[in-house]
């Protein structure tokens, strides 16, 4: 009997409890206990997820309970050319994901912005953001708690900033509901997407205001941030990176690529983007945005529930007398190249795809640059739904490439 054999028979015995085997072994093996558990207690058949390309060892600060690693298809879509304000030259954009027609689908954009000369694409603000919520006696001690954040941002800033050696802290902005105060900082981050930096910064800002007013900590993260969730201050205010977007299609591009028209594809734009998606009270003003940033985030190593506030964009197009002016903005596209997945080998093989694995020279120029080149793909994404729509090829696109 091998030893995970024996650590399994234990487990089923309720000797040893699922999450303690890396306590009675080295990871490959606690892992491989762990198969042989599944596939007693399921029936399921784990060889698939037991083969994967990075050590056990590796992964426990990414997952708990470790059994294997669940493979996507990985494919690419590009060369796009892109001129950005980090991102500089053309990238082939990575893209993971089981929905057949969808790198058809970007790539066919991007050859569009290709044939174009290119997209433009800039992050126009940056700030990751942490929300921790206060309660206090009443309205005069909030506000009394809210001018003494006021008055001592310096403080609060050098709290903050004694937890990490790279993030700054940029803006605290105070918010007041009753006997509630919540105080959004948000800071720059640099090359990481910062949700972890945030958070221990925020934990060392909060004891100060906890120990020099009426406040008291209630969540360290009071929703306001707004993490993981549909939000409107996230679409107004931002979060992550910004960045927005653009290019220029002549019509004969247009024409010969999109198979539709500049006019067809600015009324599509409007009827659909944002008509349809202001009856529907949506936050996303766009046709599938999070599609590419979802593909993109799984093969690139970015935490994929924040896919949320990647769908937080809106898309326009203008028909205008040489072709069509499409763009994209991304609201809150929150992205690193260091930390994180981006550690895993397959991930830190589609950063080196880009170009942009780990820290950038200055600082934060990797980041900026994977948010301004996921940007162009999403927009890409935008001009090739849009067109499918408007010249009715969108089911036989579907039909003839799988799904």
């Amino acid at each position: 009997m091998t030893d995970a054999e024996d650590l399994a028979d234990r487990v089923l015995a309720d000797e040893v409890a699922l999450h303690e085997l890396e306590d009675h072994a080295d990871p490959e093996t606690a892992a491989a206990a762990r198969r042989a558990v599944l596939a007693a207690e399921t029936a399921a058949d784990l060889d698939a997820v037991g083969d994967y390309a990075f050590a056990a060892a590796d992964a426990e600060p990414n997952v708990e309970n470790l059994v294997g690693a669940a493979h996507l298809p990985l494919g690419v879509a590009g060369p796009v050319p892109v001129d950005g304000g980090a991102a500089d030259g053309e990238f082939y954009l990575p893209m993971a994901t089981t929905e057949g027609a969808l790198v058809a689908s970007v790539n066919r954009g991007m050859r569009a912005i290709r044939e174009a000369g290119g997209a433009t694409a800039r992050v126009t603000k940056s700030g990751m953001t942490r929300a921790p919520v206060f309660k206090v006696p009443d309205v005069a001690a909030a506000q009394e708690v809210v001018e003494w954040v006021r008055a001592n941002e310096a403080t609060l800033r050098e709290a903050a900033e004694s937890t990490t050696s790279h993030g700054e802290l940029t803006r605290i902005v105070p918010y007041v509901v009753g006997d509630n105060v919540f105080l959004r900082f948000a800071y720059d981050t640099k090359d990481a997407m910062g949700m972890n930096m945030a958070t221990i910064a925020t934990r060392e800002a909060a004891d100060r205001v906890e120990a020099r007013t009426p406040a008291e900590l209630v969540a360290l993260s009071g929703n306001l941030c707004a993490d993981k969730k549909p939000a409107a201050i996230n679409a107004v205010e931002g979060r992550g990176r910004s960045v927005t977007a653009d290019v220029h299609l002549p019509a004969s591009v247009v024409d010969e690529i999109l198979k539709t028209t500049p006019a067809a594809m600015q009324e599509g734009n409007t009827r659909k983007n944002f008509v349809g998606s202001a009856k529907a009270a949506s936050l996303g003003f766009n046709a599938h945005a999070a599609n590419t940033v979802a593909a993109a985030f799984l093969a690139t190593g970015q935490d994929a529930a924040q896919v949320v506030e990647g769908a937080n964009a809106i898309t326009t197009m203008d028909a205008r007398e040489d072709g069509l002016y499409a763009s994209l903005s991304l609201a809150s596209l929150e992205v690193g190249t260091v930390g994180g997945g981006t550690r895993l080998p397959t991930q830190s093989t589609g950063l080196e795809i880009l170009g942009l694995a780990g820290g950038g020279d200055p600082p934060g120029e990797h980041a900026d640059a994977l948010a301004e080149v996921i940007a162009v793909g999403a927009l890409a994404g935008e001009l090739s739904l849009g067109a499918a729509f408007t010249s009715r090829h969108l089911s036989t696109a579907h039909q003839e490439l799988g799904r």
